[in-house]
């Protein structure tokens, strides 16, 4: 399937375990903002237990996208980039709250996502701010997640919180698993899945 989710737009799709979600950034300086609710609507996308258990302030490829009880949600298992921002989270835009409301979730719902294709760094300033890097993403990039179980996903095109430009489209293509899974990232995955799991007992 595929789908082309216009500039400032949001949208949203299921996605059953062992499918892989691409993006791919249809204009310079896209950014793609995801939220990820797995299907039984238990589990959610958990940043800091992403980040801490992979020792990582950014999302990259084979990382393993953790859920606030310590399960796989989705594998990065392909990035054209190094650098996905996770620590800026999203503006409650107004589309992105509408495409939640169709699922039958509200505000509360709207916790901390990714925003593909963006990339925040610590500035060098006394105060260490956060500062968005212009450009990071250029047309024709792409991201690959699988989804490790049945998942929600959302996706919007608003312009990331620190940015000035323009909104971009981003297109979206679901897949069936066709490809031998990667020996590595899947090594990566089980090292996640353990450390997280230490990391709660």
């Amino acid at each position: 399937m595929n789908h082309e989710i216009p500039g400032g737009a949001a949208w949203s799709v299921p996605v059953r375990a062992g499918r892989t979600v691409t993006l791919t950034a249809l204009a310079d300086g896209a950014n793609a903002t995801v939220l990820i609710i797995g299907a039984d609507r238990l589990d959610r996308l958990n940043i800091p237990d992403t980040l801490k258990s992979q020792m990582s302030a950014r999302i990259k490829p084979g990382m393993v996208l953790m859920s606030d009880r310590g399960l796989a949600l989705a594998t990065v298992i392909a990035s054209t980039l190094d650098w996905h921002d996770c620590l800026t989270g999203a503006l409650p835009d107004r589309v992105l709250l509408l495409e939640l409301a169709k699922h039958g979730f509200a505000e509360a719902d709207l916790h901390g996502c990714i925003n593909f294709f963006s990339k925040v760094a610590v500035a060098d300033d006394p105060r260490a701010s956060l500062a968005y890097i212009p450009d990071h993403a250029h047309v024709g990039d792409t991201v690959t997640l699988r989804a490790d179980q049945d998942l929600l996903i959302f996706v919007s095109t608003a312009p990331h919180a620190l940015s000035d430009g323009p909104a971009a489209s981003i297109a979206v293509q679901l897949e069936s698993p066709a490809h031998v899974e990667d020996p590595v990232l899947r090594e990566e995955a089980v090292r996640a899945l353990r450390l997280t799991r230490e990391l709660i007992a």
